[in-house]
């Protein structure tokens, strides 16, 4: 076979609920770059919120933040922070709506209280393995700043929050033209809507563009495994993609594989059926 290039979201498709990987989906990872493949990490999460216990799996680089950031055995090949004054521009339009935000920036996580507390007291779709993920890091004692100790020095990306969809519609109104408007899957009977928004022309397949070129590697030589929309650039961007059996209905639609849920070891399956492992 080919040399592939791997990329894995984290959360919902590595792991569960904030979980390390389970000891198949590390051997897995191990394998296949033992066999002469790499395998990148692909997640919205920014660098500082990237446990140690999923980098020491080992892997041979990292799109982060949605693809603001983009490294590769250490070497920063891209990085993109949004203004400060775009951020306040952004930020006043969520808040006038009466919803709440989470900047996600190079140095951490800075967060409307009144964000928190809404995570704490909602029940999450099964598939937003987003939120799922904000609320276990709050679970899991990760440092949160509040805002007001926040730099303002520009963030990668700006997620929100809010109790009635019809603000993240209005809000959609004012910045889906300018901005990747991502929202992440809810029920009818959801309590808290969320999602984030990211500049356009910066996703996780702008990313994987970059590492390919980096390494002179072709596109279709590639394989991306995702759960959410904000995986849906990544998907399809690469040769191959697959989603987990857990994904939300909308991208599993436009998924060329599905494979067992992420607590099924999905990757574990997968890589094995695929002979990358």
């Amino acid at each position: 076979m080919n040399r592939k290039l791997i990329f894995l979201d984290i959360d919902g498709t590595l792991v569960t609920q904030m979980k390390a990987p389970s000891d198949h989906v590390k051997k897995a990872v191990r394998s296949a770059r033992s066999n002469g493949h790499k395998v990148f990490l692909c997640t919205g999460r920014n660098m500082p919120i990237i446990g140690q216990d999923i980098l020491e799996v080992g892997f041979d680089g990292v799109i982060a933040s949605a693809g603001s950031h983009v490294e590769v055995a250490g070497k920063v090949l891209f990085d993109r922070i949004l203004p400060e004054e775009t951020i306040q521009e952004c930020l006043d339009i969520f808040h006038r709506h009466g919803m709440y935000c989470r900047i996600e920036t190079p140095e951490g996580i800075y967060t409307d209280p009144q964000m928190e507390a809404l995570l704490q007291t909602v029940q999450a779709d099964a598939s937003n393995s987003e939120l799922i993920r904000m609320q276990k890091e709050i679970e899991a004692g990760i440092t949160i700043q509040p805002y007001d100790r926040y730099p303002k020095k520009g963030a990668y990306k700006i997620c929100f929050t809010s109790r009635d969809l019809e603000s993240v519609e209005q809000t959609k109104r004012y910045l889906g033209g300018r901005f990747v408007y991502a929202v992440h899957p809810y029920a009818d009977s959801s309590s808290c809507f969320n999602g984030e928004i990211i500049p356009k022309g910066i996703d996780k397949g702008k990313g994987i563009e970059l590492v390919c070129s980096y390494f002179g590697a072709d596109l279709k030589d590639t394989i991306a495994f995702g759960d959410s929309m904000n995986d849906y650039e990544m998907m399809q961007t690469a040769g191959i993609s697959v989603a987990m059996g857990n994904a939300c209905e909308e991208l599993k639609k436009t998924a060329d594989y599905i494979c067992k849920n992420v607590w099924e070891d999905g990757i574990y399956y997968e890589f094995r059926r695929m002979k990358l492992a």
